[in-house]
């Protein structure tokens, strides 16, 4: 009797994790990088153009793609706390953030 081959080799399977795929990081309790929310940004995964138009570009793109993002929040968060200038964080420009900031104080 010949044992069934299907041709798929044994080793087939790649665990996204270890490829580093945006988006399926396991989330660890004590995950002590701060930036580890990075490695699931799907602005890590377009044009970083996007998010740091010209003046007066238009920002819709990369708002857009924050919009569908699962690290939005912990992004603003991130450019809050660090006086991001310049660039689009977790969906809002420069001029939202200066403006949330305002409002909070």
């Amino acid at each position: 009797m010949t044992a069934y081959r299907s041709g798929v080799p044994d080793n087939w399977f790649v665990d996204p994790v270890h490829l580093g795929v945006p988006g399926v990081r396991k989330p660890s309790e004590d995950d002590d990088n701060a930036l580890a929310w990075q490695t699931d940004a799907l602005c890590a995964q377009t044009d970083p153009e996007a998010f740091f138009p010209e003046k007066g570009g238009s920002t819709r793109d990369a708002k857009r793609i924050c919009s569908t993002c699962d690290v939005r929040s912990e992004c603003l968060e991130y450019a809050l706390q660090n006086d991001e200038r310049f660039g689009i964080w977790g969906g809002l420009s420069e001029r939202e953030r200066r403006k949330l900031k305002r409002r909070a104080v």
